[in-house]
C-alpha cells in the first residue's frame, strides 16, 4: 500500500514539472515575438539648396618677376658688403661701398684744370677789353681783337669741358655706393670685401616679393574650360594670407611630359609670400544657383552604389543617388532626391533599406 501511494505522488509531480516547462517556453515565444528589432538612433538633416561654384584645384609654383642682380658700374676695389644672404632690405638701403680713392684724385686733377682754365679766361678778357679800347682809338686794326675774342671764346669752350669732366668723375664717384634698387631679401652675396670688379661685374643679388608670378598645371580634361580672366584663388604655406587673382595667361602647350595647362596669374604687394614656395590655385570655373546639397557623412556605399536614406514614419528608406561637386564638407545630389527631404545625416551608415529608427534630439 505505500509503494502504491509513492507511485502516484511522483506521477503528480512530473506531470506538474511537464506543464511548468511547457508554460515558460509559450511566454519565451510570445515575449520574443513582441520584442522585434531595436530602432537606431540617428539624426536628421534637411536637403539644402544653395549656390555653389564650380572650381578645379592644383598646386604649383611661384617665381619672382623683380629678381635683380646688382653689378658694379665702376672699376674699384670693395671696402665692404653691408649684407648677408636671408637679409631683408628697403629700397635705397646702402648695400655695397667700393674705393672712391682714384675718383678723389682724379676729381682734384680736374678742378685744377678748371681753374687754370678760367685764369687763363680772366687774362683774355683784359687783352679782349685793351684791344677794344686801342681799336676805338684807331691804333690797331679790327683783326686784332677779333683775334682775342676767338681765343676768348675757345677758353670758354674749354672751360666747359673741364667742368663738365669735373660732374662726370663725381658722377662715377657717386656709383661707390651703391644702394638696393627695390625692396626685397639678399638672395646671393657673389663677391666679398677687398675683391677688385670691373665693370658689370655681379655684388650681389635681391629677390624681391612686390610683384610675383603663379605657375600652376592644370589637368588637361580642363582645359577647353580654361581661359584669360577667370577669377582664381591663390594660397601658400609661407603665409595665412589669401588672394583672389585672374588667370592672366594660358600656356596651353600640352606635352607628353606635362599633360596639363599652365595657368598664371600675378600676385602684387604680398609680404609673407616668397618667390620659389609653392602656391596652391583654385579656378572658378561657373556657378550652379539651385544645388541639392546634403552632408557627406549622409552618402554611404552599398551594392547597389551610393545612397541615401529618406526618413518617413521612423522608417530609413534607402534611395540610390547620382552625386557631383564636393564643397565645403557638403555633397551635390546630381538625382534621386527632391528639395526639402528629410534624410539621415548621423548613423547612416548602420543602416538598412526599412530599417526602423528613432531620431536624437537635438
Amino acid at each position: 500500500m505505500h509503494k502504491i501511494t509513492q507511485s502516484i505522488l511522483l506521477t503528480l509531480l512530473l506531470s506538474l514539472l511537464a506543464a511548468c516547462g511547457a508554460s515558460d517556453k509559450s511566454a519565451d515565444k510570445s515575449a520574443q515575438a513582441g520584442k522585434g528589432p531595436k530602432p537606431t538612433l540617428i539624426s536628421v538633416t534637411k536637403v539644402q539648396s544653395k549656390s555653389i561654384e564650380i572650381t578645379e584645384q592644383a598646386i604649383g609654383s611661384l617665381e619672382g618677376l623683380i629678381d635683380p642682380t646688382i653689378a658694379a658700374e665702376v672699376a674699384a676695389r670693395v671696402i665692404k658688403v653691408h649684407v648677408s644672404p636671408g637679409q631683408k632690405v628697403k629700397q635705397g638701403e646702402l648695400i655695397a661701398t667700393l674705393d672712391a680713392t682714384d675718383f678723389g684724385l682724379q676729381r682734384n686733377e680736374a678742378q685744377a684744370e678748371v681753374a687754370r682754365i678760367e685764369a687763363l679766361l680772366n687774362n683774355q678778357a683784359k687783352t679782349v677789353a685793351r684791344s677794344q679800347t686801342l681799336v676805338n682809338k684807331k691804333f690797331i686794326s679790327q683783326n686784332a681783337v677779333d683775334n682775342d675774342l676767338a681765343q676768348q671764346n675757345v677758353l670758354k669752350e674749354q672751360l666747359a669741358g673741364a667742368k663738365a669732366r669735373v660732374s662726370s668723375i663725381n658722377h662715377s664717384s657717386s656709383k661707390t655706393k651703391i644702394f638696393a634698387p627695390t625692396s626685397g631679401v639678399v638672395e646671393k652675396k657673389i663677391v666679398d670685401t677687398g675683391e677688385f670688379v670691373k665693370v658689370g661685374d655681379p655684388i650681389l643679388q635681391i629677390m624681391s616679393n612686390k610683384r610675383l608670378r603663379a605657375h600652376i598645371p592644370f589637368p588637361e580634361r580642363i582645359s577647353a574650360q580654361l581661359k584669360s580672366g577667370l577669377k582664381i584663388r591663390l594660397s601658400t604655406p609661407t603665409s595665412t594670407q589669401a588672394v583672389e587673382s585672374v588667370v592672366r595667361e594660358l600656356k596651353s602647350m600640352i606635352t607628353e611630359s606635362n599633360r596639363s595647362v599652365d595657368v598664371i596669374a600675378d600676385v602684387i604687394d604680398q609680404p609673407d609670400w616668397q618667390a620659389g614656395a609653392s602656391v596652391t590655385g583654385t579656378v572658378i570655373l561657373g556657378e550652379r544657383p539651385n544645388a541639392m546639397m546634403v552632408p557627406e557623412q549622409s552618402v554611404v556605399l552599398r551594392p547597389a552604389g551610393e545612397v541615401v536614406y529618406v526618413v518617413k514614419a521612423d522608417t530609413a528608406h534607402q534611395v540610390i543617388v547620382k552625386t557631383g561637386v564636393r564643397q565645403n564638407g557638403l555633397v551635390e545630389i546630381i538625382d534621386g532626391l527632391n528639395a526639402n527631404d528629410t534624410i539621415v545625416s548621423d548613423g547612416a551608415g548602420f543602416l538598412t533599406d526599412n530599417a526602423p529608427v528613432k531620431i536624437a534630439a537635438d
